[in-house]
């Protein structure tokens, strides 16, 4: 374990709670370990920490959160995509390596739905130039995980939504027979349809999509 992560360590396991492990294990389908620490006191925990701690190199930000995925607990996944997205200023063209990874490691809806907003989302405005060549090659990905990122970065972009790069996404795979697919259009859908119902009514309208995607995105109407 990282020298920087040690500290850190003794805190998690003070806080752990095997109960609640036990619980968050199952909801994820027994597919990682927890401490059982609870949502807000974890976020709490790790904000201070990472204040208190601060870390002079983006590189060295890089290397503790790809160490953080190594780790079995999921709190450590958790922690490293808030210690990276703290260093967003520092944040370089080369960071979208980090980002990729942590995407198709470990990978569930819990931890990629959370990089989607927080470091997807927020690399591509500062790197708009990026934008079509890496979701691009999200989008044609045979990794589902990557493909569903490419439907979700926009999703706090409200009025900044390229939705000509939108709706080719989400005709690509609008017949997809995976839940996370089908799931990632509606919801990416229901997000935009707050800044734009009538684009995504037309849409819906014009579109085939799944019974899912449809009522995930018409959700709200």
């Amino acid at each position: 374990m990282h020298s920087y992560l040690l500290p850190l360590e003794k805190i998690f396991q003070q806080q752990a709670n095997k109960t609640k492990a036990a619980g968050a294990k199952a909801y994820l389908l027994n597919q990682f370990e927890f401490y059982g620490i609870a949502m807000a006191e974890r976020r709490k925990i790790c904000k201070e920490f990472i204040k208190a701690n601060p870390i002079s190199s983006i590189t060295e930000v890089e290397k503790i959160v790809k160490e953080a995925w190594q780790l079995p607990q999921r709190e450590w996944q958790y922690f490293g995509i808030e210690l990276l997205a703290h260093y967003k200023k520092q944040w370089k063209i080369s960071t979208i390596k980090i980002i990729e990874y942590c995407i198709t490691h470990k990978s569930w809806w819990d931890t990629v739905d959370s990089i989607a907003d927080a470091w997807a989302g927020e690399y591509f405005k500062l790197f708009p130039e990026q934008i079509i060549s890496i979701t691009g090659k999200w989008n044609l990905s045979e990794n589902m995980w990557l493909q569903r990122c490419s439907l979700l970065f926009q999703k706090k972009y409200k009025d900044k939504t390229d939705t000509k790069l939108f709706s080719k996404y989400i005709k690509r795979h609008a017949s997809s027979k995976e839940f996370f697919i089908r799931k990632a259009i509606g919801w990416s859908l229901r997000e935009y349809a707050k800044t734009n119902p009538l684009w995504v009514k037309k849409f819906v309208e014009s579109n085939e999509l799944s019974p899912l995607s449809k009522r995930e995105a018409l959700k709200h109407f």
